[in-house]
């Protein structure tokens, strides 16, 4: 029996919207990379600089049946974050929606498309966290495999005290100084680091986020210090 197609908005699933059908979902494609192209007289060809993966648009055509309710409709799709295309079912997209939606033409014809803007990656919506627990530990290591195709910017988040010394894959990148707090979550997407309650603790991090970064296949991430617990997020990523 085959399932009509369906989105997933922040958890919430298309098909629990009474009477909003997905009438064709968008096509799987790989994103534009952005690049700088610079002419020089007299060299033949051209310079072209790579400037990483452009977001782009995805288009759902939709429609309505017996039974909707157009502020549900509304509600549903007034909204930015994660969303997930069911033919991609174990990926989601980081998503918002900014152009205009015709609710007019929706309920006059019954159909309208709309445009959700994506970012270029994808992330695994089945991987869930990674917890590694030491004891009494002043070094260590953990081994992370990212199973996507393209590199990836975890979430880390590491619980200790003292000096914390951060590697990955045998080079060391960041330094931690986790004197007055116990825990800094590092953001290598957001180049940022955190406390537990949201607040910045870039002062506390010596290194450049970079070059911290997973590529395909099997990693390690290493410490020395006085480490007690490592979670790990979004270490898996596609384009």
């Amino acid at each position: 029996m085959n399932i009509r197609p369906y989105i997933i908005l922040n958890d919430v699933s298309s098909l629990t919207i009474q009477g909003l059908i997905i009438s064709s979902l968008p096509a799987i494609t790989k994103p534009q990379i952005r690049t700088q192209i610079e002419q020089i007289d007299g060299r033949d060809g051209d310079i072209v600089t790579q400037l990483g993966y452009a977001a782009y648009d995805k288009a759902v055509k939709i429609g309505l049946s017996y039974g909707y309710d157009i502020d549900d409709v509304i509600q549903f799709f007034n909204s930015s974050g994660k969303v997930v295309f069911s033919n991609e079912p174990e990926k989601y997209y980081n998503y918002a929606i900014y152009e205009q939606i015709d609710f007019e033409k929706l309920i006059r014809f019954k159909t309208a498309t709309v445009k959700m803007h994506v970012q270029p990656f994808k992330y695994s919506d089945v991987e869930g966290e990674k917890t590694f627990n030491f004891s009494s530990a002043t070094s260590g290591s953990i081994q992370v495999r990212n199973n996507g195709n393209i590199y990836s910017k975890p979430t880390i988040t590491i619980t200790g005290s003292g000096t914390v010394n951060v590697s990955l894959n045998g080079q060391q990148i960041f330094v931690l100084n986790m004197s007055s707090t116990s825990t800094i979550i590092l953001d290598i997407a957001d180049m940022n680091a955190y406390g537990t309650d949201g607040t910045l603790k870039n002062r506390m991090v010596t290194g450049d986020y970079d070059d911290f970064v997973l590529p395909a296949g099997n990693n390690t991430i290493s410490f020395t210090g006085s480490v007690t617990q490592i979670l790990i997020n979004n270490y898996s990523r596609w384009i």
